[in-house]
């Protein structure tokens, strides 16, 4: 049934149209997530080098990212770092959204990080110490395994929201499926339609996603429990 502010014609005739673009969509959500996993651990790397000065910059750096809007970032990548003499480069809009999205989000991962690392116990540095482990070893087999599983929660979350963030690439030309529902209802003077099935598809996906990520945290915690972790790490270290 239609009415005058729907169309369910248009809606059927837009969804395919709209569809083209979530390849693109799910495609650079996940790889600015996977940049900024990466990224985040060079920050919390270099926050870890005890200099007061690099420090200093590094914080400042990262206060400076997450204080500025990422569409702002977006638009300097895009269209205004092409035009810096010396150093300009051309990127495409995909390219430009991962590096974007992904270095604006990896300042926040790597606060998780930071926090996650932090919660690890004291005597568990020790025990590695007095275990003689090597640095690779101290944090591949304890400090990692045990300061992963309370992170899974907010990285679970900042996943979401970058989903949700990823449509901001369309303004710099990032056919995602906000470009084709903009471009469908630019073309046929009908908006409500599209865009409503943006809406449709941000929820189907949202939701089974932050399921699934509770289950992992769940399945993570047992798997990684700290006590079991350091019982493990001795048995290992006397065989």
């Amino acid at each position: 049934m239609n009415s005058n502010y729907w169309n369910w014609d248009t809606f059927l005739e837009a969804l395919p149209i709209v569809l083209k673009g979530l390849g693109i969509t799910i495609g650079l959500t996940i790889t600015c997530f996977l940049f900024a996993l990466l990224f985040g651990f060079v920050w919390t790397f270099l926050r870890r080098i005890p200099n007061k000065a690099l420090n200093w910059c590094v914080t400042w750096m990262m206060e400076f990212i997450r204080s500025t809007p990422p569409l702002v970032q977006l638009f300097f990548i895009f269209y205004a770092w092409p035009m810096i003499p010396g150093i300009g480069v051309t990127l495409s809009p995909f390219t430009s959204a991962v590096i974007g999205l992904g270095i604006h989000f990896s300042t926040y991962i790597g606060e998780i990080y930071r926090s996650g690392i932090e919660s690890v116990d004291k005597g568990q540095w020790e025990a590695a110490k007095a275990l003689n482990f090597s640095t690779v070893d101290k944090w591949r087999r304890i400090i990692l395994p045990q300061a992963l599983p309370p992170t899974i929660p907010m990285l679970g979350n900042y996943f979401i929201i970058m989903f949700k963030e990823v449509p901001l690439a369309s303004t710099i030309g990032v056919a995602g499926i906000l470009l084709m529902a903009n471009t469908y209802g630019a073309q046929n003077w009908a908006y409500l339609e599209p865009l409503t099935i943006v809406g449709i598809i941000f929820l189907l996906l949202s939701y089974p996603s932050a399921i699934l990520i509770k289950r992992l945290e769940i399945k993570l915690n047992t798997r990684f429990d700290k006590k079991a972790t350091l019982e493990n790490m001795k048995k290992g270290a006397m065989m």
